[in-house]
């Protein structure tokens, strides 16, 4: 790869940076052509991007972005994958699935919206954290409910009511 090749990575490593507020850096080294195969294959149906990059061209590709990425400095060595995706807890649980029968792939490292999570200590925190959609199908819940309180009490109360009224008159 010439120098121009890699200043075209670089920016385009940047680019994806810039566009995509949630990416993993994560460690397959020592998995078989066949289990890489089966991780990008689960990636695709997950809608998550997987891509082998050099540190050295990733760690330029931080330098060059606005976003202070020096707290990832130290676990850019060895194999680094950037694992990336528009929903923030899908590359972990593409990991925590494929580990299921694998060793590999390691978290080293994740940024989600403005935040940092190094170590693979982080997994599971990050596997359970609730998409976009998630919270707001929550949030409709939760106001939905004391309306359904409401209703269900005034149904409630106006048989009672009736039945009430229905036994006063009986009782003349």
């Amino acid at each position: 790869m010439d120098k121009k090749q890699k200043n075209q990575l670089i920016e385009t490593l940047d680019s994806m940076l810039v566009e995509n507020k949630n990416f993993y850096l994560a460690d397959i080294s020592g998995l078989t052509a066949e289990q890489s195969s089966s991780l990008r294959r689960l990636c695709f149906k997950r809608n998550v991007s997987l891509q082998v990059v050099k540190n050295t061209l990733i760690k330029k590709a931080f330098e060059k972005n606005s976003t202070d990425f020096t707290e990832l400095y130290d676990v850019l060595v060895g194999n680094t994958s950037l694992m990336t995706s528009e929903v923030a807890n899908s590359p972990a649980k593409v990991i925590k699935e494929f580990r299921k029968k694998n060793s590999k792939p390691i978290l080293k490292a994740a940024h989600i919206e403005e935040s940092f999570y190094v170590g693979d200590e982080n997994l599971n925190s990050l596997a359970d954290l609730k998409s976009k959609d998630e919270l707001i199908g929550d949030i409709i819940t939760l106001l939905q409910s004391p309306a359904k309180n409401v209703v269900s009490a005034l149904q409630s109360g106006g048989s009672k009511l009736s039945s009430i009224l229905q036994t006063l008159k009986d009782r003349e």
